[in-house]
């Protein structure tokens, strides 16, 4: 999960059955009833302006009727306890699936090809259903050939809304991602493999909804809710505002007891974090997000003020209505030992959905090529309704953000330092950095365990818990 300074909160399988073991056996989680309106989410290859004034060739994308705002994927927006259903119909020249990034879910419709579901081909469709538990922000992706799919563009953000959230006086959504584009304005090589084997191969332009710095109004003296989710394959952000004071007031999609001053905030992929700024006074003021990482600052977006001073007071911005919270039972928790390293394994086998042909990562010693019709043994079989706890280990000299499907864990330790005890679905772990994560086993079926700096997942930091 993102660290926070301490100025802040923190210093800083073969295929089952039919195709998930996770089919008619939900859980607590069951199979959707019939959404009122299913909508449809067509993948798609398309030209786009991402930067200057020259479209990018082969931009990959979702449109979905009455939802897209320019190019980007529509911004879907879900309500806790309600049905929702969409309908993917692939419209691209190869595979894909969509996974519901965050949300606790069936496991039959979480989107990993081979392990909860098939394939989707060129012209078909696939019917995804599910009635979100959770509120909070998360975002949607493939999990078939990821790193070109998800590196040309098709990374959407879903925000989940509770009917009780408070009303803020503006609500602005980043989608935050880099792509690899060369001075023409057109793709170049995804990854370079030396890169792939240190921290990930970062694009050449940074966007925020698909735009270079751009500028979002915003009440003048008012409270905004700022959502973000980091939808890059590879960047980790360290983020800092400058010209207004903000809380953060949820992280991964869990609200804090407390909002929080916000001074920086890391917040790496997969990540989502959600502020809540105070807007200057005085009309035309600017507020800019920066990245200060790792020493430049770097404009992600600016916020001007508009319009006469509602003259709020961040003082009385209302949390949030929290999530179900992870039950451990630590009397009669197992651990499971999980080290994240390097290895000298030869290079990966091919797969038909898209390995990178390298193996520089592993779990446990074990490197899995992903995206394979053939997956490795999950990490552990985990038994519904026990509590786990997850002793990881990053013997490595990079940063790795692990995020987990279908279920949530606790954070419990760390040997960084003290640590609150915050509910996610990713945690980002720092080189030489042990740390235990209380998981309860809630969710029924495969559910995928990797690394989201997507070059890290394909050549090896993945695998997957079986829950029974």
């Amino acid at each position: 999960m993102p660290k926070i300074s301490r100025r802040t909160l923190l210093k800083s399988a073969a295929v089952v059955g039919a195709y998930g073991a996770g089919v008619g056996l939900a859980g607590r989680f069951g199979m959707a009833k019939a959404a009122a309106h299913p909508i449809t989410l067509e993948a798609v290859k398309r030209d786009a302006v991402i930067v200057g004034n020259e479209a990018t060739h082969s931009v990959l994308t979702y449109e979905s009727a009455g939802l897209n705002v320019g190019p980007m994927p529509p911004l879907l927006r879900l309500t806790r306890g309600e049905p929702f259903a969409a309908q993917l119909k692939n419209s691209i020249d190869e595979p894909t699936t969509i996974h519901w990034h965050g949300l606790r879910i069936p496991n039959a419709m979480d989107g990993v090809p081979f392990l909860t579901q098939p394939y989707v081909y060129t012209g078909d469709t696939f019917d995804y259903a599910f009635t979100p538990p959770d509120a909070g922000t998360f975002w949607y992706h493939p999990h078939c050939n990821t790193l070109t799919q998800m590196g040309h563009g098709m990374t959407g953000v879903l925000v989940v809304e509770d009917p009780d959230d408070p009303v803020f006086d503006a609500e602005i959504v980043l989608n935050l991602r880099d792509w690899r584009l060369g001075g023409d304005g057109q793709f170049i090589a995804q990854f370079k493999p030396r890169d792939a084997a240190k921290s990930g191969t970062y694009g050449t332009v940074r966007t925020a909804n698909w735009a270079v710095e751009p500028t979002h109004d915003a009440p003048a003296g008012g409270l905004v809710r700022l959502r973000l989710a980091v939808t890059d394959v590879t960047r980790i952000y360290t983020l800092k505002l400058v010209g207004a004071d903000a809380l953060i007031m949820a992280i991964d999609g869990q609200p804090l007891p407390v909002g929080e001053p916000l001074d920086t905030a890391v917040i790496s992929p997969g990540q989502r974090l959600d502020l809540i700024i105070r807007m200057p006074d005085d009309e035309g003021a600017i507020v800019k997000l920066e990245d200060i990482r790792p020493s430049t600052p770097k404009v992600v977006a600016n916020f001007r003020a508009v319009g006469t001073s509602l003259k709020r007071n961040l003082g009385d911005a209302p949390t949030f209505r929290p999530n179900a919270p992870v039950e451990a039972d630590f009397s009669t928790a197992t651990a499971i030992p999980l080290v994240l390293s390097a290895t000298a394994e030869n290079a990966a086998k091919e797969s038909f959905c898209g390995s990178l042909g390298y193996s520089f990562w592993a779990i446990n010693k074990v490197p899995w090529p992903g995206d394979s019709d053939d997956p490795t043994a999950p990490l552990a079989e985990l038994k519904l309704g026990q509590t786990y706890l997850l002793n990881m280990e990053n013997v490595t000299p990079h940063a790795h953000p692990i995020h987990l499907h279908g279920m949530n864990f606790q954070v419990v330790s760390s040997s960084n330092g003290p640590v609150a005890p915050l509910v996610s679905d990713t945690y980002l772990i720092m080189p030489d950095e042990k740390v235990q994560l209380a998981l309860v086993a809630d969710n029924l079926g495969d559910w995928v365990f990797h690394c989201h700096i997507i070059e890290h997942q394909k050549t090896g930091m993945t695998g997957y818990f079986r829950v029974i």
